[in-house]
């Protein structure tokens, strides 16, 4: 119950001396004392009842209304029954420390309004659970018919008075016990969502809190979330546990709207697998319709790896889930490769009508929202150019290698498009990774040994000396070196390689080697 409750009670007449402003603060349980610090023995949020016998002086007063507000009690309800008031001092303590102050009336006993509390929450605590354990069965009911998530809410905010909505990290509304107030920015919630330090989390403005779905068992940039109204650390136990209900539900309904076991989940999975293997288009394009897209529309393909770090990545499952959730327009056709998530977008044209959206923007666009909930684990994403139907297995390809590119770059988020990939630059990523770091290490090891004994920078002065087409004077001014020392330095590379930087496969060999690097 809330402090205004106490002022309903007409058996109790009680009075607001100070704290008018605090009225909304719950009580959780009664105490009456007369310790001058019983700090140690209230635990928080209690309406604790004192007669002022501890006071000997007004500097007690600052004393005892500093423990009770260090105990986070949540107001004070007095009367000197000796005095016939309430002494001053007390007052202006009470307003120092926020804590809210009731007159109780000389006729009215502290066992009253001690059993008046108690008997109202205990009241409100069986109806609550009465109402919990209602509730929880119609809401399995809703849910194990199928009816989605919105008749579900629509419950919670119609009989708990307590309005709730389920979005996705990307800050879609999944669904809501009605639309989203206009105040409410869901870019601006899954924000928050994502960079919480803790869950649940209670959000001032608006007011709300926010709680995860699957915390315990999904990466949070893959989960979805739920947002309630109202401060979730005011809710009595019986609410907190209706929440923690109503997550176990919509985890329930997301899983049952994963489409991996479904029969669009195994076509799609079955469509990208075909067009990997080479197959043909006689092959492909029957699959392509069966899967509910048309063969007569342009398509675009983005594959996607999670980078490995030492605090883990998206399992594969996850990966997909978030990869088909960030893809602009209609829904894709997303695939498993191992740990690469490869799918199939079919593109609109623009408005003027002779040109494509930028897919590649777009997606960027949105990781850039998600990249506090991918610090842990990086995603690298490659999209390919737009092509018709006929041409998906060349689209794929053309994705996987610039995705390969992405994952070169240090960047946490990276999506690189077909437009970067340069001739060296595709025919690198299309190269297996084992012989692209044996061709490396073979070429600039021996230097970066030479470097971390001797400080010698030959690898920079490599570099710049490639950058600058061997030119060595340009070398010498660009590193601020006399020209023979840039001698010396190429003299001293070309002996620890065995290569020889005045022939151009040298100097190409070299040049690709420090783009590996």
């Amino acid at each position: 119950m809330r402090l205004r409750s106490l002022l309903a009670m007409p058996e109790l007449r009680l009075e607001v001396v100070t704290g008018d402003d605090q009225l909304d603060r719950v009580i959780r349980w009664v105490v009456t004392t007369d310790m001058l610090d019983p700090s140690r023995y209230l635990s928080g949020r209690e309406l604790v009842l004192s007669g002022l016998v501890w006071r000997s002086g007004p500097e007690d007063s600052e004393m005892f209304v500093h423990g009770l507000a260090k105990a986070g009690v949540s107001a004070l309800a007095a009367w000197d029954a000796d005095a016939g008031t309430i002494p001053d001092d007390l007052i202006e303590a009470c307003r120092k420390h926020r804590l809210p102050l009731f007159r109780v009336p000389e006729d009215v006993a502290f066992a009253t309004v001690t059993e008046a509390v108690v008997r109202h929450l205990s009241t409100a605590r069986a109806s609550d659970l009465t109402a919990v354990l209602d509730r929880h069965r119609r809401l399995v009911a809703g849910a194990t018919e199928g009816a989605g998530l919105g008749p579900v809410l629509e419950l919670v905010g119609r009989d708990l008075g307590m309005r709730c909505w389920v979005l996705t990290p990307a800050g879609r509304v999944v669904a809501g016990s009605e639309p989203l107030p206009e105040d409410m920015d869901p870019a601006g919630l899954a924000r928050v969502f994502l960079t919480a330090p803790r869950l649940p989390h209670r959000l001032r403005s608006p007011d709300v809190s926010i709680f995860p779905v699957a915390a315990d068992t999904t990466s949070r940039v893959a989960d979805w979330f739920i947002v309630c109204e109202g401060d979730w650390e005011e809710w009595p136990e019986e609410r907190r546990a209706l929440t923690g209900e109503l997550a176990a539900i919509v985890a329930l309904e997301r899983v049952r709207l994963d489409d991996r076991l479904s029969v669009e989940g195994r076509l799609a999975q079955e469509l990208i697998r075909l067009i990997v293997s080479a197959a043909s288009n006689d092959e492909i394009l029957p699959r392509l319709e069966l899967t509910g897209l048309d063969v007569m529309a342009s398509f675009v393909a983005v594959a996607a790896t999670a980078r490995r770090t030492e605090r883990g990545d998206l399992r594969p499952g996850e990966l997909r889930a978030l990869l088909g959730e960030i893809l602009p327009g209609p829904r894709p056709v997303v695939g498993l490769l191992d740990d690469e998530a490869v799918a199939l977008l079919p593109v609109p044209m623009d408005g003027d009508g002779d040109g494509h959206h930028d897919v590649a923007g777009d997606i960027h666009h949105v990781l850039q929202a998600l990249a506090p909930g991918l610090a842990d684990s990086g995603l690298a994403v490659g999209v390919s150019d737009v092509v018709a139907a006929g041409e998906l297995r060349g689209a794929v390809e053309e994705a996987r290698y610039a995705r390969r590119l992405a994952a070169g770059r240090t960047d946490p988020v990276c999506v690189v498009g077909h437009d970067e990939l340069a001739t060296h630059v595709l025919l690198l990523a299309s190269v297996p990774d084992d012989v692209r770091h044996m061709f490396r290490v073979r070429l600039l090891d021996p230097l970066r040994t030479y470097d971390e004994v001797h400080k010698a920078d030959l690898i920079r002065t490599l570099e710049t000396f490639l950058q600058n087409s061997g030119s060595w004077t340009r070398c010498a001014e660009q590193l601020h070196l006399h020209v023979n020392s840039v001698r010396y330095r190429i003299q001293r590379i070309e002996e620890l390689t065995g290569r020889n930087l005045s022939r151009l496969e040298d100097r190409v060999d070299f040049f690709l080697a420090l783009r590996l690097g």
